[in-house]
């Protein structure tokens, strides 16, 4: 079984500890470095060549601080989340005569990761590749685990491999520059993380929400470590998700739903998400009332969504055409309290009824 190794290393001018989180899996070795500068990106690349892959609003903030290396820009948004934008860059890849000694490294957000990943994966077989995640949904979530992947027919990550980035650099500085719903989707995920998995971070959030979305220093480091200890450990015991991982799609299998049908942002879909499996639980006596509050206060204290604003039947319909469904049922991720997550198939029309009652 693969190791994950927590350790720091002081490399930050101001004294401060980088901590590093290893994943070795079947899949390659990653190293996530928590704290680490976007500034000192050079120290992790080869020698050999680099082509960085971001986008015009990154670019913008931080090109002073990237390495020296040829780079390629990609749209933003789901929209550019495809085969054709893969295609533009195998094409200027062919066209610089990028062989396989090639390192491409991400600096962006999520889509920009797993553009990245997963063109480094297939380009010439694959080649190396890493990332330099500048928001808080990619430093928690996107940019953690293996997983690279674009869009197909309107069907999200339809097409992907599992490999892992060679090193992740987790920078808080870059959080300084997002707007509060960028925020937001983030701390979507962090509670998603500690819902499924830890009762006392679920707490530490609880306590600590304010410092957080003020981005105090101590805080924010703290969350996004414990955010990518908790997704790597999981990942550790399931990197291709057969089993454990599943549990990271917790908010996710009805989010999805939500995310394709009203146009939401992923992390409001995944807190709408979350709210409807908490409701599932309690429904089936795995939740207690109390909990199921705790979960939709600390959603709230994050501005996130815990309703849903739209007609629900077009929500429902999309949820039974979902990959995952099987029969007249659909598996779910469910709580059987704060920080325990169970993997149970519900009946789509136990998840009608606590849908239409959100609305």
């Amino acid at each position: 079984m693969a190791k994950i190794k927590r350790k720091g290393t002081p490399l930050d001018e101001k004294g401060s500890t980088v901590k590093k989180i290893e994943i070795s899996g079947h899949n390659g070795r990653s190293r996530i470095l928590v704290g680490e500068r976007l500034k000192n990106l050079s120290s992790y690349l080869p020698q050999k060549r680099t082509i960085i892959i971001t986008d015009d609003p990154v670019a913008g903030f931080y090109q002073p601080d990237f390495p020296a290396a040829e780079i390629i820009r990609i749209g933003t948004g789901e929209g550019s989340k495809t085969l054709d934008t893969v295609k533009e860059i195998y094409r200027r890849l062919i066209e610089w005569s990028a062989d396989r000694s090639v390192f491409l490294l991400g600096i962006g957000g999520g889509i920009v990761c797993d553009m990245t990943g997963f063109a480094a994966s297939t380009y010439l077989r694959g080649v190396r590749f890493g990332y330099a995640p500048t928001t808080l949904l990619a430093q928690v979530d996107a940019s953690v685990g293996g997983k690279t992947g674009v869009n197909f027919l309107g069907y999200k990550n339809m097409v992907g491999v599992f490999s892992q980035p060679e090193f992740v650099i987790c920078d808080p500085e870059v959080l300084k520059t997002l707007p509060r719903p960028a925020l937001s989707a983030g701390f979507a995920e962090i509670v998603k993380h500690a819902a499924i998995a830890d009762a006392s971070y679920f707490g530490y959030l609880e306590k600590n929400a304010a410092a957080a979305l003020a981005l105090d220093p101590v805080v924010i480091e703290r969350v996004i470590y414990d955010s990518v200890k908790i997704k790597a450990e999981i990942v550790n015991q399931d990197e291709t998700e057969k089993g454990e991982r599943r549990k990271l799609n917790f908010g996710h299998t009805f989010g999805h739903a939500v995310e394709k049908t009203i146009g939401v942002s992923h992390g409001e879909a995944v807190s709408i998400g979350m709210m409807a499996a908490a409701r599932l639980s309690q429904n089936r006596g795995l939740l207690s009332e109390t909990d199921v509050g705790r979960l939709r206060r600390l959603l709230e204290t994050f501005y996130l969504p815990v309703k849903i604003s739209a007609d629900p039947a077009g929500i429902i319909d999309a949820q039974a055409r979902d990959k995952k469904r099987e029969g007249e049922g659909i598996h779910f991720v469910l709580l059987s309290g704060i920080g325990r997550a169970v993997v149970e198939k519900m009946d789509l029309a136990d998840l009608k009824q606590v849908v239409y009652a959100m609305a």
